[in-house]
């Protein structure tokens, strides 16, 4: 029996048995490509013991299969040729751009052989990363779904993949496929046993608003004429998820096969362990709640978090809360609202979550997810964050978060044996792997890890760090993401997503005070453990340890003082800057 007939079989399944199960589970919820021009694959190793012919032979196997999986399609939906039909078009086209993109690869590193000069190797080699992300992209956004939702991965892993890739794939975040108001219509009354009408006095036939998983209409609720934001599954997700996801693993997996260096599995292992989870809405719920409650207890953030009115698996129905994108620069402008205001409260916010004691964390905060509207009644600022999708989260342990804070302290005094001690501890880092690892987690070429991490990136830097990795260190980072533990992966992209979010504001402290930010919750999070350990050791009291209290306590206000003070004199210096600038006009 071929072996992709396998997918079909499950193709047509009920994913909600998957949803169920995993959902069922104990769990917790917790530089930009490296050289543009440069290959980011030319040390890849491809692995054809007979070369040319056996690549071709493979090649031919595989083109082979792709054309094997109508007829299989048929042989297990006989009853259903429509299904048949429809799922050997998403694997076929799957399949093809497959083939077509790995035979481009193998032909553009076996042309660069004989290429003796280095620009023009790197002109053939983006050029084939670009063709192939541009057939990739296609072939995402025909199947849709859970393609866009990889596409969105993808996009994010500017710190791994080639910028041709991460480029093409960024216009997933906005752009994405709608349901039609008659699959809305039927899915809701099968979930929940009522017409539209019944539950809505009105309800927007086209949505507000879509994303790879969900699309969000207004409407208002009958009973008490509430306006409300209704998110809704698309319907084919349920049709098409089980075969899809299958369809990731079997290309990922061929990928390896044939570029043993190219190991994404650990992407695909993530797809398949986070995806029930996001589809199901009760969850998201439940996250939203244990955000808004948790952030509840910090009324100088300005984080705002819908009101959950009622959820089910592919329903979820929210209070109406509308705003800008973060990188909406004419809007920010035009209502005074300061951009390295915004740049400082999401800082606050996702280090809250990534460093703060039972803090719940956000793995998913693109520009899509995140709103800004103006609000001039609060306190301290004169707008709101709103954060929206709550499907993704994760709890980061205890220990990983303080380990977590001493490396980012270690990072930003420059200490390079504290950073390879805490690397090893926060993600079992070896000194082998370290440099490309710093690299990764910081964003940042390593030579300025070492040395002034809180400057601006340059144009230069990030050519340089492009240049580390196409020399040879890709393969090292992608074999270092295959062993490191998941939650280390998801801080990763959480890490450069607000990394992405803070240079789009164009900020005029650039990243020194975000770091300064960043600073002040480690130190808060090391005294916290300090604390504790004192607390173990017969009490906070005890006459031996109240020199050390007391020692804690002066090390770290000493610290926060000093933080305090720069980041107060930066806001003096910009404030001086536009009044300056404002005289003169």
């Amino acid at each position: 029996m071929n072996g992709l007939s396998l997918i079909f079989r499950h193709s047509r399944r009920d994913f909600s048995a998957n949803v169920r199960r995993i959902s069922g589970r104990n769990f917790s919820t917790s530089g930009q490509g490296l050289e543009q021009t440069n290959p980011r694959l030319s040390n890849i190793k491809i692995n054809s013991p007979h070369q040319e012919g056996q690549s071709k032979k493979s090649i031919s196997i595989l083109t082979v299969t792709a054309s094997a999986t109508g007829l299989a399609a048929a042989l297990f939906y006989k009853d259903d040729l429509i299904h048949a039909f429809k799922a050997s078009v998403r694997t076929g086209r799957v399949l093809k751009t497959m083939v077509i993109c790995m035979n481009d690869y193998r032909k553009t590193l076996k042309q660069n052989e004989i290429i003796e000069d280095k620009e023009e190797r790197n002109r053939f080699m983006t050029a084939c990363h670009q063709r192939c992300a541009d057939r990739t992209l296609k072939t995402l956004e025909d199947n849709a779904g859970i393609f866009i939702k990889l596409g969105q991965h993808l996009s994010a892993m500017g710190y791994l993949l080639p910028l041709p890739w991460t480029a093409t794939f960024i216009p997933l975040q906005d752009k994405c496929p709608i349901s039609s108001y008659e699959s809305v219509e039927t899915m809701f009354k099968m979930d929940t046993g009522q017409e539209i009408t019944e539950y809505f006095s009105s309800f927007s036939f086209e949505p507000i608003g879509a994303a790879s998983l969900a699309q969000v209409h207004l409407a208002t609720i009958r009973e008490t004429t509430q306006q409300v934001a209704v998110k809704v599954q698309h319907p084919a997700l349920a049709e098409w998820a089980m075969l899809d996801l299958e369809l990731i693993k079997f290309t990922f997996s061929t990928v390896k096969k044939f570029f043993p260096n190219y190991d994404f599995d650990w992407l695909s292992r993530e797809i398949e362990y986070s995806l029930p989870l996001e589809l199901d809405f009760t969850k998201e719920s439940q996250n939203a709640l244990r955000c808004k409650k948790y952030f509840s207890e910090f009324p100088k953030l300005p984080l705002v978090i819908p009101d959950v009115i009622w959820a089910k698996r592919r329903i979820l129905v929210m209070e109406n809360v509308s705003g800008h994108r973060p990188d909406d620069l004419e809007y920010l402008d035009k209502n005074g609202i300061d951009r390295d205001e915004v740049s400082a409260a999401l800082a606050r916010i996702f280090n809250q979550m990534i460093f703060g004691k039972g803090a719940p964390l956000h793995c998913d905060p693109h520009g899509g997810n995140i709103a800004i509207r103006k609000n001039e009644k609060r306190k301290g600022c004169n707008f709101d964050i709103i954060l929206y999708d709550h499907g993704l989260y994760r709890d980061i342990p205890n220990e990983l978060r303080r380990s977590y804070a001493k490396l980012w302290l270690s990072f930003i005094d420059g200490d390079e044996p504290k950073m390879r001690q805490y690397a090893r501890e926060v993600a079992g880092v070896t000194d082998d792997k370290f440099i490309i690892f710093a690299s990764a987690i910081t964003g940042r070429e390593f030579s300025v890890v070492t040395s002034d991490i809180s400057k601006k990136r340059s144009a230069e830097e990030k050519l340089h760090l492009n240049n580390a990795l196409s020399q040879g260190m890709l393969q090292d980072l992608i074999e270092l993401l295959s062993q490191v533990p998941r939650i280390i992966l998801l801080i990763l992209k959480t890490n450069d997503l607000t990394r992405s979010l803070d240079e789009n504001l164009h900020t005029r402290h650039g990243s020194v005070r975000t770091f300064l930010i960043l600073a002040r919750y480690c130190s808060r999070t090391v005294l916290e453990e300090k604390l504790e350990e004192l607390y173990n050791r017969k009490g906070l009291l005890w006459p031996s340890n109240m020199l050390n209290l007391f020692k804690c306590w002066w090390d770290f206000l000493r610290v926060q003082v000093k933080l305090e003070v720069f980041e107060l004199g930066l806001v003096v210096q910009r404030n001086w800057q536009d009044y300056t600038k404002f005289g003169k006009i």
